[in-house]
Formats: C-alpha cells, structure tokens, sequence
C-alpha cells in the first residue's frame, strides 16, 4: 500500500519547519510536486512515486527510524522526563521529528547499545518474551565468579521474589584485584529482560554488578566506534537482520 499523507506534514517531519513555517513556503511558491508549483499546504501526496522539491532540492521522506546509541552513564532510558536527562537528549533536533523511542530499558547506570526506533512492530516483537531475543552484557562483578555460578546461570537462578530465570550463558574472564576488592571481568547472555534482571542474577548468587555495559541485541551488535553518549543510523542490512532474526516483523 503506497503512503499517503499531507505535504505540509511530509516536510515538518523531513525538517523543513513546522507546519506554520511549511504553509508560509507553500504560498511563497517554494515547494513543487512532480514539477508543479504547490497550492495548497494540505494537499494529499504519495512520496514513495512522486518527486516533492523545496527550494530546488528534492525531498528524501522517511517514514521509519533505526538508531544505534552507545548509552552513557546517567541518562535514562525514557523518551521524557520531568526531572532526569533522558535518551532522547541526547539526539539531534532532526532525529527527533519521528518521535523514536527505546527498545527496552538500560538502567541508569547501564551504558552501551540501546535501539531508537518509532517501528512499534519491530519494537514489540524485539521485547516479546515469546521471542526468546539474545541480549550480550559485559560485566564487571565483586567477588570471584566461578564454575559453580556458571551452572546455576545455566539452570536458572532464584530472584528474591520467587522468579526463576530463564537458562543463561556466562563467561567468566580474568578476575583482578581493585579498590573495591577482588573482581572478575563477564559476559552474560539472557534471553528476557526483567526489572535489573543481570544485577538481581548475581545477588542472588551473592555477588554484586560493579559495572554493566549491553553488546548486542539480537543480530544487532554495538559499533564500538561510536563513543559514549554518540550513535548513528542503522544501515539497510542491519534493519534486515533484525526482521529476519526469528521472523520478527513478518
């Protein structure tokens, strides 16, 4: 089904102005449809079959974002908020016009990948707890993780409310002596996202979550050229791979 929708939204939402702005253009005879100069700024267009200029330059509409951010420490993971910094904050006014939203929630004090998208489909799918999607943390916990915690990660863990964790996969790296303490150095992959589910898994091995970063989400793995607190577009390849991962959006 082709896109219909009013030229005066199409081009607030490519971030040309806003709708007062648009209308203003569209009487100073700056906008053309197919060649054709522009009456009236509520009239109805297709932009995937006809070309909308403004000022000369072609119009390229999007209807869908997909945004990979390296999150920092102290923003949180909300669209708004009265009194926190929010993921939001932290894009470009023009990347904001598509109203994005996270996929999920990274803790406050969580960094690294974090999905922006105003796909609700693709999001709700990615969050379904029927879609079993693979979510890497690298982590750094007090205390000597060791082979026993290993195999209870393997066979699901207690919280203190009862729940039992699904089955999850831990690597245990080096351990090192810091100001807190011994420390060692993990990668968890799990398969749900309970409320600070990674953290509430070592405590209830009596360990404690010093630091915690997200790698990958599905097939999408974190650019680690991207700084804290940057992000960037998804590329083609990267959206498709998170609609074939286990059928989602079909």
């Amino acid at each position: 089904m082709l896109e219909k929708l009013r030229i005066d939204k199409l081009l607030s939402h490519a971030g040309y102005g806003t709708r007062s702005e648009i209308k203003k253009a569209v009487k100073a005879g700056r906008v053309f449809i197919d060649g054709v100069k522009v009456k009236d700024s509520g009239i109805i267009v297709q932009p995937n079959t006809q070309i909308i200029k403004f000022d000369e330059e072609q119009v390229q509409y999007r209807s869908t974002i997909y945004l990979m951010l390296n999150k920092p420490q102290g923003v949180i993971s909300a669209t708004e908020d009265g009194r926190e910094r929010t993921v939001i904050d932290l894009l470009l006014p023009v990347d904001k016009l598509l109203s994005p939203f996270p996929v999920g929630r990274l803790d406050k004090d969580t960094t690294g990948l974090l999905l922006l998208t105003n796909d609700g489909q693709l999001a709700h799918e990615l969050l379904s707890p029927k879609k079993h999607v693979n979510k890497t943390y690298e982590a750094l916990v007090l205390g000597e993780v060791t082979e026993a915690d290993k195999i209870s990660f393997e066979q699901g863990v207690t919280f203190d409310d009862g729940y039992v964790t699904k089955p999850a996969q831990l690597t245990i790296f080096e351990s090192s002596q810091t100001d807190e303490g011994q420390c060692t150095r993990i990668q968890l992959t799990i398969t749900e996202g309970k409320f600070h589910q990674v953290k509430r898994m070592f405590l209830a091995v009596g360990k404690q979550v010093l630091t915690l970063k997200r790698l990958s989400m599905g097939p999408l793995q974190l650019d680690e050229n991207l700084a804290l607190g940057q992000y960037r577009e998804l590329t083609d390849n990267e959206v498709d791979l998170l609609r074939q991962h286990r059928g989602i959006g079909k």
